[in-house]
């Protein structure tokens, strides 16, 4: 049995810190050390102690770099990678004019898998290691995905978006085939390896009732897949929903009504929320997923993460490729901590690194998997690099305390800053 040692500092968090001074949530180790084997972290410790279990072991030495749990990206779109950057618009002419053109070329089964192979190579860049994706309406673009994440023995929970209406006749599905194509991918995919799936519609304006009657149906015959939608992200988006839906109280309540929430639901975006639907979060469980860098880039809205927080909603944070426009968790913090700042809240460094590690592992109830550096957790790990360019060198030579160095990483970090990415315990950057 083959076994790796990792050697460098070590960060793990045990809960969300309170602040600076809440030194029981996480644990930090100068001289620290990960025994890996097999895709799981076996031991955590100092590195004499770690060492010394496992004399044999190949020594990987990461000193002085920072050693944390892979990141985890809770809201990105896998046919969006060519859609990025793309010049200005409101949300939905954006969807029309760039993002349904874009998802129909995956159709091809051959495009989708030559995209799955650099989508997997962007997260770990940028070191993601555990992704929650939309896939285009086809099939075959779900296939492609799930095949090159299961090469990689990555984690991944996708699904094939599901939509009936109101967008290019090249990207519309039917209930019923929603239905048949997505019952069947969950039946090859889903709990295989390190892979989940994700019932996929992808918003109330594309999807008619009796698409949402069929997600409702797959829910049901299907308990532990999750949910991933859109929920009020922009007020035209918001109008309209209302429009198609004239009987419903609220944006969520179509979702609701369809037995849609719970905690394994994921709802990108929710920046308008009226009083009802953020009590109707909090009663089923369900979790809103904070995308910064789109929010800002289409004009979308401030996200209130301690207005739901003190509503006991637990939130997750994410890039939101192709409207994001950063595939780095570290730029997704920076937007984040804007955002928050533009509303009189903060987000210190220490919680946002817990937010995009264990935070986001415990939304989605995988907290004794990964997000950790706990024994017996799969072997995702980051390692990180804080005087990764010539400003964040500079910058450091003035830093003291671990907080501040995890801020230069949070500001002014991105796929410079990760010197490498451990997939299940394999290297995936040359």
């Amino acid at each position: 049995m083959t076994q790796t040692l990792l050697r460098g500092r070590v960060l793990s968090f045990n809960h969300r810190p309170q602040d600076a001074s809440d030194t029981d949530a996480y644990t930090y180790i100068e001289d620290g050390a990960l025994l890996l084997s097999e895709g799981q972290i076996i031991a955590s410790g100092d590195y004499a102690d770690i060492a010394a279990q496992a004399p044999r072991a190949q020594t990987v030495d990461h000193r002085p770099h920072l050693l944390m749990a892979g990141f985890i990206d809770m809201h990105i779109h896998f046919p969006q990678m060519q859609v990025v950057a793309s010049w200005g618009a409101q949300l939905l002419d954006w969807l029309n004019n760039y993002t349904f053109p874009t998802e129909a070329d995956y159709g091809d089964a051959q495009h989708s898998r030559a995209m799955a192979r650099r989508f997997c190579d962007l997260l770990t860049d940028h070191g993601t290691t555990t992704a929650v994706a939309f896939c285009s309406v086809h099939k075959s673009s779900a296939e492609a995905l799930f095949s090159e994440a299961s090469s990689r023995n990555m984690r991944m929970i996708a699904g094939k978006t599901m939509m009936d209406r109101n967008a290019a006749p090249a990207v519309h599905d039917t209930p019923q085939s929603s239905y048949d194509d997505s019952k069947a991918l969950v039946a090859d995919w889903h709990d295989t390896g390190r892979l989940s799936y994700a019932i996929t519609p992808r918003f109330a304006i594309t999807s008619s009732p009796e698409q949402l009657e069929v997600a409702r149906a797959l829910v049901q015959e299907n308990p532990t897949c999750f949910v991933q939608t859109h929920l009020s992200e922009n007020h035209a988006e918001i109008e309209e929903t209302k429009r198609l839906y004239p009987d419903a109280r609220d944006y969520l309540d179509i979702y609701e009504s369809y037995g849609l929430l719970g905690p394994r639901t994921m709802l990108g975006h929710a920046i308008h929320l009226e009083p009802r639907e953020i009590a109707a979060l909090a009663e089923t469980g369900s979790h809103p997923v904070f995308c910064p860098t789109s929010n800002l880039f289409l004009g979308s809205g401030l996200f209130d993460e301690a207005g739901l927080r003190e509503r006991g909603i637990t939130s997750g944070i994410a890039t939101d490729i192709g409207g994001g426009t950063s595939y780095s968790m570290l730029q997704t913090l920076n937007e984040s901590y804007k955002i928050l700042q533009l509303q009189n809240q903060s987000l210190h460094a220490l919680q946002a690194f817990d937010w995009i590690t264990r935070g986001n592992a415990a939304v989605l109830g995988m907290s004794d998997r990964i997000g950790t550096l706990e024994a017996g957790t799969e072997a995702d790990i980051v390692v990180l690099d804080a005087h990764a360019t010539p400003a964040m060198a500079l910058r450091m030579e003035r830093a003291e305390t671990l907080e501040e160095e995890l801020f230069i990483l949070q500001m002014m970090g991105d796929d410079r800053a990760i010197v490498q990415t451990y997939v299940a315990g394999a290297p995936q950057k040359a």
